[in-house]
């Protein structure tokens, strides 16, 4: 097999083989020599290329297989080294508690407000309406509207500080 044909055959796939090998070895520069290591290997074998239903098929089964075998060998511990310095960015359990306690605070703080402030609150910062459609359904000018709004707002901080520092003493 010639190279322009070898060219021809791998390249539909040639960006797959790095996607794979990018996915399970998470580095940029390895997943490229990974890739260049499987093309290598595709090109020693092309005289029996034709043999098999999928060269495709064959291509990821290399891939997987080599990245496997890197992730295994000593070079791959210290791959694991240098990005064993990115930490999840994924809030606790503890902070996701919080939020949601937080949250539900809000929910009951927006249940008793007025029921102009609370309807202003739901479409403007929940359903995110624009001012000018809030005043068109509630038939209200918009001037009235910010008033409204900026004095929910200031409500539920306040309520929401006031639970947040219960039993703190300030001095």
């Amino acid at each position: 097999m010639k190279q322009q044909e070898f060219l021809h055959m791998i390249s539909p796939f040639k960006d797959k083989i790095f996607r794979v090998a990018k996915r399970l070895l998470v580095s940029v520069e390895e997943a490229e020599d990974a890739t260049q290591e499987v093309l290598v290997r595709l090109w020693n074998k092309n005289d029996g290329l034709e043999k098999y239903n999928s060269v495709e098929a064959l291509a990821m089964t290399m891939t997987k297989n080599y990245c496997l075998d890197q992730l295994k060998s000593k070079r791959a511990s210290n791959l694991q080294l240098v990005h064993s310095n990115y930490g999840d960015n994924a809030p606790g359990v503890d902070k996701q508690v919080e939020d949601s306690d937080s949250w539900s605070w809000v929910e009951k703080i927006i249940d008793n407000l007025p029921e102009q402030q609370k309807i202003i609150v739901q479409m403007r910062d929940i359903e995110e309406y624009e001012f000018n459609e809030i005043a068109s359904v509630l038939d209200m000018n918009e001037t009235a509207i910010r008033v409204a709004l900026s004095r929910a707002r200031k409500t539920i901080r306040e309520k929401l500080l006031e639970k947040h520092n219960y039993g703190i003493k300030s001095s």
